[in-house]
């Protein structure tokens, strides 16, 4: 298996080229009655099964017009190419620097793309000051200060983190030396994402390789191997990336064989790197549908925009040409992504309530307080917040339940969880509609309503009654201070 030799620094070192082969109910989770529209972007296409479709950005190119017209136009995530790196966020020891990342979360935040961090441990990119240390005691308390210190910047404000990148060795099952397994042994990998739980326990976390797309490889049955354990043992967990780097031949024809036995493990799996040399569009159909048929697989993130963005550049493999036209590729993957199965959503979707159908626009009252869902101040600035107050048939408060499984207040405006956050207790707000799962939401025919991506019903905080109580995303548990009418 031949090697792909890096042209620019980026998130793996080496690439493995593996065998081609084809891989092959359009479903989603409603908000009211009627079928999921198809949608014309990326982005949005991937929202209406629940999952997202991203890109790598680099902050360096945030001045380019092309460049930000397509990001901001098909992809509802992003993961920063180089800029959360260790040797761009402590280049030093305990200084930390996090202008260029702060860049491209601003971005984001700005346009409601959920970030993927990326990424916190990994033997590459690593300052020298880092890969010298020989104490353990010494490495150990170097590393989980890392961790915590750059999480703890981003909290609240990154989706999933690749917690530890390539730690397994090509063509084994075992790690592969580096410092971190060098001098703190097999125990590294649980002891950064025992870590990184206790920095920010909403981000889901993540193990990311590259390699591990084809289940006969030994690579690929090390990682497995490891995944079980840890979810045998209870540490934390949530996801696993492929990096999805191929060469002309595609996918192996197992991919969504390990995409699948992956999943059962219990954790998400997710295309963190996609790339395909020539970009053919039978192979990146055949790889989307892999994900799309493994409901736990919740979304697809391209490694970069355009050819010349690119890394592997010389091979053409992206889905826009260098001069930010669409390739064939584009259409195939926009066709793959309107097929498949949801990611899968608590609680299961039940018949819609009898009033309030899609297209219909009123107040949403709460049942426990006889008072409406309102936008504080009647503000329409984004990241307004959202509360109970005295129903008045204010134009904050005039919801409509759309196609698109969203409610929208002034026309243009989403009931929105902040930063694609799943946690409980996290506050709703307003933002712009953007397609994004955040803004997805499930009226049920018991009065919840319950947000498409995390789960969660929409809930007025502590069983409050009174005016100006908060309003946030809880686990679901049947109280009328989750229940919601439409008269």
């Amino acid at each position: 298996m031949r090697s792909l030799t890096p042209r620019r620094r980026r998130a793996t070192s080496a690439v493995g080229i593996v065998a081609a082969a084809t891989l092959a109910a359009t479903a989603t989770a409603t908000l009211l009655a009627g079928p999921a529209q198809a949608a014309s972007t990326l982005g949005a296409q991937a929202a209406t099964s629940g999952r997202y479709f991203g890109t790598a950005v680099a902050a360096g190119r945030l001045g380019d017009s092309t460049y930000v017209s397509i990001l901001d136009r098909e992809f509802n995530a992003i993961t920063p190419e180089n800029e959360m790196k260790w040797d761009a966020t402590e280049p030093s020891r305990n200084s930390f620097s996090f202008g260029s990342a702060d860049q491209i979360v601003s971005h984001a935040q700005s346009h409601g793309q959920r970030m993927r961090g990326h990424t916190l441990v990994w033997h590459n990119q690593l300052p020298s000051w880092v890969s010298s240390i020989n104490d353990a005691n010494t490495l150990r308390s170097v590393m989980d200060n890392h961790i915590t210190q750059v999480m703890s910047h981003f909290k609240g404000k990154i989706y999933a983190w690749d917690v530890v990148n390539e730690a397994f060795a090509d063509g084994s099952t075992q790690h592969r030396s580096s410092v971190f397994q060098n001098v703190l042994g097999n125990g590294f990998i649980e002891e950064a994402f025992r870590t990184a739980r206790n920095a920010d326990p909403s981000a889901k976390l993540c193990y990311n390789d590259y390699n591990i797309e084809d289940w006969n490889a030994a690579k690929t049955q090390g990682v497995y191997s490891m995944v079980r354990d840890f979810k045998s043992r209870g540490v934390p967990i949530d996801c696993v990336g492929f990096q999805s780097h191929f060469g002309t031949g595609g996918p192996p024809s197992t991919f969504q064989t390990t995409l699948s036995n992956f999943a059962a493990l219990g954790v998400d799996v997710q295309l963190t790197e996609l790339d395909i040399a020539q970009a053919s569009s039978t192979n990146y159909s055949n790889t989307v549908r892999a994900c799309m048929n493994v409901s736990r697989c919740t979304g697809i993130t391209v490694w970069g925009i355009r050819d010349s963005d690119s890394w592997r550049s010389s091979e053409n493999p992206l889905l826009f040409s260098s001069n930010g036209s669409k390739k064939s590729a584009y259409d195939a993957v926009l066709s793959a992504l309107g097929g498949g199965t949801p990611v899968p959503t608590t609680p299961p979707a039940t018949t819609p309530p009898p009033t309030g159908g899609t297209g219909s626009t009123g107040p949403l009252r709460g049942l426990g307080s006889n008072r409406c869902l309102d936008v504080v101040g009647a503000s329409q600035s984004d990241g307004a917040a959202l509360q109970l107050y005295d129903c008045w048939n204010g134009t904050n408060q005039q919801w409509t339940s759309t196609s698109s499984n969203q409610l929208t207040v002034y026309g243009n405006k989403c009931l929105d969880v902040p930063n694609h956050a799943t946690a409980a207790g996290t506050k709703v707000q307003i933002w712009t509609c953007s397609g994004g799962a955040n803004q997805q939401w499930r009226l049920n025919s018991d009065g919840s309503v319950v947000g498409v991506e995390s789960g969660l019903c929409l809930d007025v905080a502590n069983k409050a009654t009174a005016n100006g109580s908060a309003v946030q995303i809880w686990t679901c548990n049947g109280g009328t201070n989750q229940k919601w009418s439409r008269s």
